[in-house]
C-alpha cells in the first residue's frame, strides 16, 4: 500500500511541503479530478502534486497532470498560490502544502480515471459550483477563467 506510505509521510511535517497544481481549459470548460487519497478524498480538485528536486514548478504541474489525468497541456500564465494547512486539535499541524497554481490550454488527452484520479470532469463554471470543490478552488478557477480571456 505505496499510497498510505506517502500520506502518512506528509503528516506532521517539519516544513511545508511544495506542490504545483494546473487549471486546463478545453473551449470553455476546465479539467478538474476527484481526488483518491486524503485529505479530500473524492473532493474535485486540480490535477497536481509536490514538486520533485530539480524540477521547476511548471514541470511539475505538467507532470502530474499527464500522471493523474493523461492530459497534454500549455502552461500560459501564473494563476496563484494556495495555502492549505490543517491542524490537529491540539493546534498541531497535521499538514502544510504551498501550492503554485497555473493556467493552461488543452493540448490532447481526454482525460482518464487512474490511482490518483478516481473521477474526472471538463466543468463549465456553472457545473464546477455545483460540485464538491476543495476549499478555496473557486476563486482560483474564477481567476483562471479571467487570465484565460486575456489570452484568447
Amino acid at each position: 500500500m505505496a499510497g498510505a506510505s506517502v500520506t502518512l509521510s506528509r503528516l506532521y511535517p517539519d516544513r511545508p511541503f511544495l506542490a504545483a497544481s494546473l487549471a486546463v481549459f478545453r473551449d470553455d470548460r476546465v479539467l478538474l479530478a476527484a481526488r483518491t487519497a486524503p485529505p479530500f478524498e473524492q473532493v474535485f480538485s486540480l490535477p497536481g502534486g509536490l514538486v520533485e528536486p530539480g524540477e521547476s514548478l511548471e514541470e511539475a504541474a505538467l507532470r502530474e497532470l499527464m500522471e493523474e489525468t493523461g492530459v497534454h497541456a500549455k502552461i500560459l500564465h501564473f494563476n496563484d498560490h494556495v495555502e492549505f494547512i490543517e491542524r490537529d486539535e491540539t493546534g498541531r499541524v497535521r499538514r502544510h502544502f504551498v501550492i503554485a497554481s497555473f493556467v493552461g490550454r488543452w493540448i490532447s488527452g481526454e482525460g482518464e480515471i487512474g490511482p490518483e484520479a478516481g473521477a474526472v470532469v471538463w466543468a463549465g463554471a456553472q457545473q464546477a459550483a455545483g460540485l464538491r470543490l476543495t476549499p478555496g478552488l473557486l476563486p482560483i478557477l474564477a481567476k483562471a477563467r479571467r487570465i484565460m480571456e486575456t489570452h484568447q
